[in-house]
């Protein structure tokens, strides 16, 4: 996202929140969030692909729309002004390849329109079926997961990337010879998996409360949080989403939008100053592989090091900050995603603070059904077996979510064995009084060694994150330590 990105978005925000009626709103931030997505998805090689992934990105969420509805609480004249807002945003943007002046929204110029309108009737079809059959089916909320998971997989490994680049590049006459994994850059693609996955998995366990179209795709493709987060909850989302449609002669209505717009434009200023300010100055000279290679000198490589670990924070926290900033302006609350990570005495802390969306997602839809899973068997595993299960096979997948190469592989070993650790090491501080009361009459000192460990436990394994090649990680985190 783009400084010019940021200012259009303020401007929409803003309109959306102070002129837009409420009756109209939803219908604008559809509108706003669908163009968006084309205009955020960055270039490609491959011939018409920066049209094809958001529009892949719109239909797949329609889809998912489609086999977790409820029919009894949609109503069809609003499904159908819907369907075609959406149907026609995507021949709006493709209509751009035709006139010159304002040629185009996408990177590249839209395929044809003749393919936009058979694709678009296709998968019309194909969410028609799903619409009719899907209730009472259990079949096909499994096959949206596998659907979902095998796309996430094939752009997270970078043999499979380059082998589907290469397919869609003999498919579009492209030289195939020159495929590589970063020609699949399907912007936002990890954070609407991430939605759709917890409104499938909602909808099988009986806890997914109604919505209409515009809702559910307001709330999958929200331009604020489409490309960084946070990861909110559908039923969270919705309830602020109505609650903004407030009628205007509401007697709180103008107090509320004069707070709104307060708290968000600090809030965007704020993300600003992180992002663009302090982590692309830190970015100048944080750890990468090309001054890793350089790097001699114990000292230097933990300037480098603690650069990238302070760029991460304020790169990612910017980002969020923006996000919640713009929801404020139009009424949304979307939840925080970090509270002083870097300040908390302990890995389980520090966990529950950093990319806390992504920490409860993992947690709600992984971590607590196999511990209780493994509890409840017939033949239960011992209680530490169980914690080293779950949190080692918890941070392995948040690590492959990242991608899915041996440098992100320990660098999720690492947190999960250290969570572990703390575990452990907690449960046998417990129940011996002494070991507690020495601690507590040296609160201060406890406190600063307990976060002196946990920072650096925590940014030495940045570098399993920032180096790809495991062998220069291994050679910088020998360097740290002085060799």
């Amino acid at each position: 996202m783009s400084l010019t990105h940021l200012f259009v978005f303020l401007l929409i925000a803003l309109i959306a929140g102070w002129l837009i009626p409420g009756r109209w709103r939803i219908s604008f931030l559809l509108g706003a969030s669908l163009i968006f997505i084309y205009w955020l998805q960055p270039s490609t090689p491959i011939r018409n692909l920066d049209f094809w992934l958001p529009t892949a990105s719109i239909f797949l969420t329609v889809l998912v729309w489609a086999i977790t509805h409820q029919p009894q609480a949609n109503s069809m004249r609003l499904t159908w002004i819907t369907a075609s807002i959406v149907v026609g945003v995507v021949i709006l943007v493709g209509v751009t390849r035709y006139v010159e002046p304002i040629c185009c929204l996408t990177p590249s110029r839209p395929p044809e329109l003749f393919r936009i309108l058979i694709t678009t009737g296709l998968a019309a079809g194909i969410i028609a079926l799903l619409y009719h059959f899907s209730p009472g089916n259990r079949f096909l909320p499994y096959l949206a997961i596998f659907t979902i998971l095998g796309l996430f997989i094939i752009l997270k490994s970078e043999p499979l990337s380059r082998s589907t680049s290469a397919w869609l590049r003999y498919s579009t006459g492209q030289p195939y010879g020159m495929a590589s994994a970063l020609d699949l850059p399907w912007l936002g693609f990890s954070y609407l998996s991430f939605r759709l996955l917890h409104v499938l998995r909602d909808y099988q366990s009986g806890k997914l409360p109604p919505f209409s179209l515009d809702e559910f795709i307001t709330y999958a493709l929200f331009f604020p949080s489409y490309t960084a987060g946070p990861i909110d909850r559908s039923e969270r989302f919705v309830g602020d989403l109505r609650k903004s449609l407030q009628p205007l002669e509401s007697p709180t209505r103008y107090q509320n939008k004069v707070t709104n717009t307060a708290q968000g434009v600090q809030r965007i200023v704020l993300g600003i100053f992180k992002k663009f300010v302090i982590a692309d100055s830190l970015a100048i000279f944080a750890l990468n592989p090309q001054n890793a290679v350089q790097t001699t000198s114990t000292l230097w490589m933990w300037v480098l090091l603690l650069a990238f670990s302070l760029r991460i924070y304020f790169d990612f926290s910017g980002y969020t900050d923006i996000a919640v900033g713009l929801g404020r302006l139009v009424g949304i609350k979307l939840p925080e995603n970090f509270d002083r990570p870097y300040l908390k005495t302990n890995l389980a802390m520090f966990w529950n603070s950093w990319h806390i969306t992504l920490a409860q997602f993992f947690r709600a839809y992984y971590f607590n059904p196999l511990t209780r899973m493994l509890r409840t068997s017939k033949h239960p595993l011992p209680a530490w077996t169980i914690i080293l299960i779950g949190q080692l096979t918890t941070m392995l997948l948040i690590g492959l979510w990242h991608g899915i190469s041996w440098n992100f592989f320990i660098w999720g070993a690492w947190h999960g064995l250290g969570l572990f650790i703390h575990n452990r090491w907690t449960e046998w501080i417990r129940p011996r009084e002494e070991f507690h009361t020495t601690l507590a009459n040296n609160h201060r000192l406890t406190n600063l060694l307990n976060w002196m460990v946990t920072f650096i436990f925590v940014t030495v394994g940045w570098v399993w994150f920032a180096l790809p090649n495991p062998a220069l990680a291994w050679k910088t985190i020998r360097i740290l330590g002085g060799e």
